[in-house]
């Protein structure tokens, strides 16, 4: 990033960043920040900790780079619900309740 764009997204001058750049601490909020605009940090959960964002796609923890309309057919997937799935969560869920009862 330059100068400028650095103390844009701090609402600074050019000359705290320029200060930052002889040696001066740079403060925390302004490091979080250029971490987020830089893609190395999503978020301050820790559930994001290894999820990069490159210029227009999302790395995972695994390596594997998606583009938004992967997550979105990913998603759309998951809940689409076939019969099979049904009668397979049907049938564990009675043998949960089975168990739960013998446990009695």
């Amino acid at each position: 990033m330059t100068k400028e764009e650095v103390a844009e997204l701090c609402f600074k001058t050019v000359r705290p960043v320029t200060d930052w750049d002889e040696g001066k601490p740079i403060p925390p909020e302004c490091k979080r920040l250029m971490r987020m605009a830089k893609g190395r940090e999503l978020s301050i959960s820790e559930d994001w900790v290894q999820f990069k964002m490159l210029y227009d796609s999302m790395e995972l923890p695994t390596g594997q780079v998606v583009r938004p309309q992967q997550i979105l057919a990913g998603i759309a997937l998951l809940g689409i619900q076939s019969e099979l799935e049904i009668k397979t969560s049907t049938h564990l869920l009675g043998l949960a309740r089975a168990i739960a009862n013998i446990k009695k």
